[in-house]
């Protein structure tokens, strides 16, 4: 009997501190590695002198698309200009992701309204293994204030050339695409990049 109460005391413990350092680090964002990070200011689309305005190049204004938010409401790209762009790829499984998504929270509620900014936080819904409602419940547990269409179909994904998570690209007010960012930001990083749009 003496053992099973300290079996059960010591499990409690145990859980108490695991509640503890989940809880901390969903409150406290961890550092990122940004040297894993590439900032590519020139993507290439290839060699059609054509496709200079449209395109996935800096200075091409990207393809435009219409997606669904998790709360049921359409974001249109096209719709953003006037305002920098933070148009982030990303899954729910994928670990670089889920250390990125505190420093945009952060930085998303801190700057949106002074940095006239806004982040589209595209999920990639079509790898999510249970659909929406992961989207759902990670967005909950993380507190996520901006929008997140899903790309269940992975046409965007397709169509933005995403081969890794996350993936971004920053866009002036004009709605032209200043950089490509392969691998996760924290929030400074977040904040220099913003601060080099027009």
């Amino acid at each position: 009997m003496k053992k099973t109460i300290g079996y059960v005391i010591a499990g409690l413990i145990i859980g108490t501190m695991i509640v503890l350092m989940v809880k901390s680090n969903l409150e406290k964002p961890e550092p990122i590695d940004t040297a894993l990070t590439s900032v590519d200011g020139a993507v290439s689309l290839g060699d059609n002198e054509a496709e200079v305005d449209a395109g996935l190049g800096q200075g091409d204004v990207p393809p435009d698309f219409e997606l669904t938010t998790i709360d049921g409401e359409v974001v249109k790209l096209s719709d953003l200009q006037g305002k920098k762009v933070i148009l982030n790829f990303w899954a729910t499984w994928c670990p670089p992701c889920k250390a990125e998504m505190p420093h945009m929270q952060n930085y998303y509620q801190n700057n949106k309204d002074e940095e006239n900014v806004e982040i589209i936080a595209v999920n990639m819904t079509g790898s999510e293994s249970r659909g929406v409602k992961a989207v759902q419940e990670f967005a909950e547990s993380y507190g996520l204030t901006f929008p997140i269409p899903l790309d269940d179909k992975g046409k965007i994904e397709e169509l933005y050339q995403v081969y890794y998570l996350p993936t971004t690209y920053m866009l002036e007010t004009d709605g032209r695409i200043a950089n490509k960012i392969v691998g996760p930001m924290d929030e400074r990083t977040i904040e220099q990049l913003v601060e080099n749009l027009d």
